[in-house]
């Protein structure tokens, strides 16, 4: 008069593989949603803010504001060396 557990335990034993794996497949998504995020973060610190339009109007940005705005690109990543070269020749000569 023993009942076969068989069954019962097999089904056990898949439904908490599949919940393992389900919890693990929730977790690597917030993870990367949480990388995603600080990324978005970052690119918005970085990106060059536009510039003010009556401050602008007017006046032109001294040689030493350009130069230390093309320093700045250039320490970011945002100019090659050639370029940076590049664009401080043709500020230094024109």
């Amino acid at each position: 008069m023993f009942r076969r557990r068989r069954p019962l335990l097999r089904a056990a034993a898949v439904g908490g593989t599949a919940y393992v794996a389900g919890k693990s497949v929730a977790r690597n998504r917030a993870a990367q949603q949480q990388q995603d995020e600080r990324l978005d973060d970052l690119e918005q610190q970085q990106a060059p803010a536009a510039p003010d339009p009556v401050a602008s109007a007017g006046a032109t940005p001294s040689m030493t504001d350009q130069l230390s705005q093309l320093a700045t690109l250039h320490q970011q990543g945002a100019l090659t060396d050639d370029e940076f070269a590049a664009a401080k020749a043709k500020l230094l000569g024109g």
